[in-house]
């Protein structure tokens, strides 16, 4: 990498929130989040010099488009600024945050303020289905599917099963873990709920299918929700520091970054390495193996958390391996011997995850990049990996077509 882009900090929403039951819409999600971003962080609207929103649907859930043209009323000194949106369905809040790299990097701009947001529960569930599916290649992939996305993940279980053999319980305990942590984390939307072991059981009443090997307990939330996050280059951060009486050392840094395409459709990426063997999705793997390498991590034991991609639990089952913690297809031996569990060897998902904390599509990405920041910056409260200074994030759009993967810490 060239010269490091740092983290100042930011904020989030609370992922429980229900804006419109508070007769509150996108603005406000989007304005109250940057303010308490800007107070978090301790930085004035008056010197970002840029700023970059992730969003997937704003026109579709919303009606919303042009939402860069909000900034200036969130704040008035941020009137003049340049703003772009960045959109890779549920790793747009990732887009934004490479953006902003790149335009640090280039000697553009030496602070840049990434807004991640998504209001989704104004419009009843199945709407909201029909909407996020248009991360899918429109009147060719899930056809007759009521939840497209429930659907896709659950072929890709099917894959999985039909590879290396599947046993759902290894997917009920990726939830478990998820949702436990959550409790523990103040902003999770599932923080209160109540769960029984049947909530995680092949039980049809307690928690149904939603479709094939998907059921309740498996599944992302649909989640209002936005994060805030302030980037500095060197020199600004240095500033930054000294003004404050802290040590540049102790203020986290993206070490690494990668970032991959693959085809849209699902079924192409699965029938390109089906005789192969190996990894399920090189692409994701390649993600991953690029951002650790720019950060010269050479194994995942160098780790100390990841932020992983939950939207349903097969998709943290395939990134546990995709991120080297073991072999592909041997996943669940991560889950049994507890590595990825708080204490274990390698905590995946201290905050909840997409499963647990909850999952506003355009916010996911930059809020896992505050995780991360949390963590390595020791404030992450309940939530905190003991000793924690380097911890890695993947961030998924649509069926693995996009994948971001950030090294965070100090």
């Amino acid at each position: 990498m060239s010269e490091p882009v740092y983290i100042l900090g930011g904020a989030q929403s609370d992922f429980a929130r229900n804006w419109t039951r508070d007769n509150k819409g996108l603005f406000e999600l989007i304005s109250e989040t940057t303010q308490a971003g800007l107070d978090a962080a301790d930085v004035a609207a008056r010197d970002v010099d840029v700023i970059h929103i992730g969003n997937f649907a704003g026109e579709l859930f919303c009606g919303q488009g042009l939402i860069g043209g909000m900034m200036a009323h969130v704040d008035p000194d941020f009137e003049g600024k340049p703003t772009s949106r960045h959109e890779a369905a549920c790793a747009s809040g990732s887009m934004a945050i490479m953006a902003a790299m790149a335009d640090i990097e280039a000697g553009r701009y030496g602070l840049a303020a990434v807004v991640g947001v998504e209001l989704m529960r104004n419009v009843p569930g199945q709407r909201a289905a029909e909407i996020l599916g248009a991360a899918a290649w429109a009147e060719r992939e899930a056809l007759g599917a009521r939840y497209l996305w429930p659907a896709m993940f659950s072929d890709l279980a099917e894959e999985y099963d039909r590879r290396y053999g599947l046993d759902r319980q290894h997917l009920a305990e990726i939830s478990r873990i998820n949702f436990d942590n959550a409790k523990r984390n103040p902003a999770a939307q599932s923080r209160d709920w109540t769960f029984t072991e049947a909530s995680f059981e092949a039980d049809d009443d307690a928690n149904p299918v939603v479709e094939g090997w998907m059921r309740r307990s498996d599944c992302g939330q649909v989640t209002d929700g936005a994060a805030a996050l302030f980037l500095a280059s060197k020199a600004v951060a240095q500033e930054y520091a000294t003004r404050r009486g802290l040590d540049l050392a102790d203020i986290p840094r993206f070490k690494g970054w990668g970032h991959t395409t693959a085809p849209l459709l699902m079924e192409t990426k699965l029938a390109k390495t089906r005789n192969e063997g190996g990894y399920m999705f090189p692409w994701v793997r390649k993600a991953i193996i690029d951002a650790c390498s720019r950060a010269g991590i050479a194994d995942p034991s160098q780790l100390d958390a990841i932020e992983t991609h939950d939207c349903f639990s097969i998709t943290e089952y395939m990134a546990i391996e995709h991120f080297g913690l073991t072999a592909p297809g041997e996943a669940w031996k991560a889950v049994e011997s507890g590595m990825i569990a708080p204490g274990g060897a390698l905590p995946v998902n201290p905050s909840g995850g997409l499963i647990g904390l909850g999952h506003p599509v355009g916010a996911t990405g930059v809020r896992m990049a505050l995780d991360a920041w949390r963590q390595t910056s020791g404030r992450s409260g309940n939530t905190q990996v003991e000793g924690a200074r380097t911890v890695a994030t993947y961030n998924v759009g649509g069926s693995t077509t996009a994948s971001a993967c950030f090294v965070i810490g100090v």
